[in-house]
């Protein structure tokens, strides 16, 4: 079952990227991001987000004032300095179906993250897919200026809601992507459940 959960994250990840690609102009590239990083024993690694936008790689005009707007209301929203607000280039984005986690440091990770994306003028946002986040996960990301969007199909702030964000910012109606297709999905879904459950 923790296999089958890991694979739908990974498939909600690169639903986030196509969207981005496909409704915001963005190549392959210019939607993903990574960076460098020393341990302390100087050995080199490559940590990842699993999406980017980064205003200059968005042609659309009309687009671009949408992602620049969200950015902007979501860092005031975070109580992020004016002065960090005009010098945000893009936003990245970790990716997840659900997070109901108490892995201090899988969030210790993600607060790095966060003053890595800082350091390098993007604005961290965590997407939930679902609403299963807890609360005290939330405000300790939202404290260390995490934006965070999750899946609630009936909050209407695009800097509180990942469909809401998707649907004004993005551009794409994903909540009606999920309705039209839920027959599908759900099938699909119960196939894999029966093929790894059967004796």
């Amino acid at each position: 079952m923790t296999s089958v959960y890991r694979q739908i994250g990974i498939g909600v990840e690169r639903l986030f990227r196509l969207l981005l690609q496909d409704h915001l102009g963005l190549s392959v590239a210019e939607s993903e991001w990574s960076y460098e990083t020393k341990s302390s024993g100087g050995k080199s690694r490559t940590l990842h987000l699993d999406g980017r936008i980064e205003l200059d790689a968005v042609s659309d005009p009309a687009a671009r004032r949408r992602v620049k707007g969200w950015m902007n209301a979501a860092a005031v929203e975070l109580g992020v300095a004016a002065a960090v607000r005009r010098s945000l280039k893009g936003a990245v984005f970790e990716v997840r179906q659900g997070y109901k986690s108490k892995d201090s440091k899988r969030q210790n990770a993600d607060i790095a993250n966060a003053s890595t994306a800082y350091t390098r003028a993007y604005l961290p946002c965590v997407v939930v897919l679902s609403t299963q986040i807890d609360t005290d996960i939330v405000t300790r990301y939202r404290n260390e200026q995490w934006a965070i969007l999750i899946g609630s199909v009936t909050e209407p702030s695009p800097i509180l809601s990942t469909y809401s964000f998707i649907r004004e910012v993005v551009g794409f109606d994903l909540t009606s992507f999920f309705s039209r297709n839920s027959s599908t999905l759900r099938t699909e879904v119960d196939r894999v459940l029966h093929a790894l459950l059967s004796p």
